[in-house]
């Protein structure tokens, strides 16, 4: 049976770990909450309670990558945010810090889940793809570039990453957040937006490739939907489905955006 650590057992990692278990995998997941432990060991998931920081990890980090076949990296966005206004970039702090445990645990394969916030909003609207260079303007962007360099970059293990475009799933979908506001720009900015489900689908179809001896584990990925409506016609649809009041944008608002 493979063993699959999942660094970070949110939104994502919750669920991709219920799926993993159900195909037979082994599974260790982490959180940082106390309170959410009993919840993944009732699953089924051997739980851990871990926090990243700049320059110490607190928990068996050690015990958590141990006979592991491939980590997964799957940090909530919170912990790419700036914690204070100093030029230190938190999220790659962390990672620097974690680099040493996984040389030193053996793992030879790492799946690192990014974001397509590495690739800027252009005018006119760009597309990119994985020969794209990137080129983000938000500080996760940023953040989420350098980490991609330190772990494919790192001779003790290989990494592939998977860059998802904005996340949906059930009870999760901006237009949540959208609804009613008004004046919000780019209305003709395409939207590049993934099921959680498909993303769960990528990854477990990367892990099988994981296991072919003659498929390069070191590769990069962009994964969105392959329909790219304009965010006004895309968001007006949405509030209307779950009947929620119609977001109103920028009247002569010059849009930017990217279709991945």
């Amino acid at each position: 049976m493979k063993c699959i650590s999942i660094l970070g057992c949110g939104w994502l990692g919750l669920p991709l770990a219920k799926s993993l278990l159900s195909k037979g995998y082994e599974v260790k997941g982490s959180t940082t909450s106390e309170s959410k432990l009993e919840v993944l060991k009732n699953v089924g998931i051997l739980p851990f309670q871990i926090q990243l920081e700049a320059h110490q990890i607190i928990g068996t980090i050690e015990e958590f990558l141990n006979e592991t076949d491939v980590l997964i990296i799957a940090l909530p966005p919170g912990l790419r945010k700036i914690i204070s206004d100093s030029f230190e970039l938190s999220f790659v702090n962390k990672i620097k810090t974690l680099l040493p445990y996984i040389e030193k645990s053996g793992i030879q394969k790492v799946l690192f889940i990014s974001s397509t916030s590495v690739y800027a909003d252009r005018f006119p609207i760009a597309e990119y793809n994985e020969t794209s260079p990137t080129n983000p303007d938000s500080e996760s962007g940023k953040q989420l570039v350098l980490v991609e360099q330190l772990l494919q970059t790192n001779s003790c293990f290989k990494t592939t990453v998977i860059r998802f475009g904005g996340l949906l799933g059930d009870d999760r979908h901006p237009i949540r957040f959208l609804a009613g506001r008004t004046g919000l720009e780019n209305p003709e900015g395409p939207v590049n937006l993934i099921q959680s489900t498909d993303c769960i689908g990528i990854i477990e179809k990367a892990l099988d490739f994981a296991r072919d001896d003659n498929w390069e584990w070191h590769q990069t990925f962009n994964a969105v939907a392959p329909q790219h409506p304009t965010r006004k016609v895309y968001y007006h649809k949405k509030a209307e489905i779950f009947n929620l009041p119609l977001p109103t944008f920028a009247k002569n608002s010059e849009s930017k955006g990217k279709i991945i």
